[in-house]
């Protein structure tokens, strides 16, 4: 759209930003910085930001991978355990790449169902731990929140497929964890309980750090081999290290980025849940997958973008005619719905006018 900014709600970027702490790390940057490796060898450790982890999670520091991402250890992950001819379990409906990095070492993706409840999503657990019988998957993927359906896995399901699992690497993907309120976090003690479960975290989501590509994994006891496969010996760029320290060192600025996306969540389900035929399911990430009628699919699909607001309108079977948007600010999120409301609201006026449920 010439010459209006547009606002892109289809990319689960963090439109909020990264805490201050870290453009002052970047504002603080030297080029000594640049120009040597690291020096965390001298502090008996493998990396300042590994150690740091290491003691939030209450684990040893070589139990701790950073990487490019979670798609850069993930990929390494497949790549390492998945042979050509094997399966592994993923989500039925979930990131595109999970196919692709299988394919990548021909392996064979075989789906465990996601199905809408009455609020949310859900993960057919009973058809995971069947899977063990009818596919025995080399390796599993669970996506938890997951995208595009946003929903979690409960902690006692989670339970009942890692024991099922327990001799089988169980990748749980947690790119967008920290949206929204949980229990308490104890991957260190689950990785100890389960030591072929290898966990992925990111700085991208919640830290809003997509740009600077760095996430890590908590591992199981049992995973030496990709963990030493994993390390590097000449450390981690220590630029993406600082920054994320800043970031950890950050909990009340997104302590507040997680209270003003659930305040956007809500808003979106009520603005859908006002709208015939719609339909906005419960999330615990940075975004909420739409069901719409046909009509405001359309609708949407053409006014949205000429006043300047972008989300993602899926075509995969099985969501024809949903959309996923992605949570920006709360005044961004607040304009999407208030031009929600404005362009459906001759296509609403009928159904109103017949009393039929809205």
């Amino acid at each position: 759209m010439q010459g209006k900014r547009l606002i892109h709600l289809d990319r689960n970027e963090n439109r909020y930003g990264p805490a201050p702490e870290c453009l002052r790390v970047l504002g603080e940057a030297t080029s000594e910085l640049l120009f040597n490796y690291s020096r965390s060898f001298e502090r008996g450790s493998s990396s300042d930001l590994a150690a740091h982890l290491a003691r939030l999670h209450g684990v040893a520091e070589d139990r701790l991978i950073l990487g490019y991402g979670c798609e850069d250890i993930l990929k390494e992950a497949v790549h390492h355990y998945l042979r050509s001819g094997a399966s592994v379990a993923v989500p039925s409906a979930s990131w595109w790449y999970y196919h692709a990095v299988a394919g990548e070492v021909g392996g064979v993706t075989v789906e465990y169902p996601l199905r809408p409840g009455a609020a949310r999503y859900e993960y057919d657990v009973d058809a995971l731990i069947r899977l063990r019988e009818t596919a025995a998957p080399a390796l599993v993927l669970i996506a938890s929140p997951n995208n595009p359906t946003g929903n979690s896995l409960g902690h006692d399901d989670l339970l009942r497929v890692l024991e099922t699992y327990r001799d089988v690497p169980v990748i749980l993907d947690q790119a967008y964890h920290g949206f929204a309120k949980s229990a308490s976090d104890g991957i260190g003690a689950l990785t100890r309980e389960f030591p072929r479960l290898l966990v992925l975290r990111t700085f991208s989501k919640l830290y809003a750090l997509a740009g600077v590509r760095i996430g890590y994994a908590v591992c199981g006891d049992d995973l030496e081999t990709f963990r030493a496969y994993s390390a590097r010996y000449l450390g981690f760029n220590r630029l993406s290290e600082g920054l994320a320290l800043a970031a950890l060192a950050s909990p009340g600025y997104y302590g507040g980025v997680a209270a003003g996306m659930e305040e956007s969540r809500r808003l979106l389900y009520e603005v859908f849940g006002s709208l015939p035929g719609c339909k906005a399911f419960e999330s615990d990430a940075n975004f909420v997958l739409v069901r719409l009628a046909p009509a405001i699919a359309t609708l949407l699909a053409r006014e949205l973008p000429a006043r300047g607001l972008v989300i993602k309108f899926l075509k995969e079977p099985g969501f024809e005619h949903h959309a996923r948007i992605s949570l920006g600010t709360t005044d961004e999120i607040e304009h999407l719905v208030g031009t929600i409301r404005a362009v459906t609201a001759a296509v609403c006026a009928p159904a109103r006018a017949l009393g039929e449920a809205v």
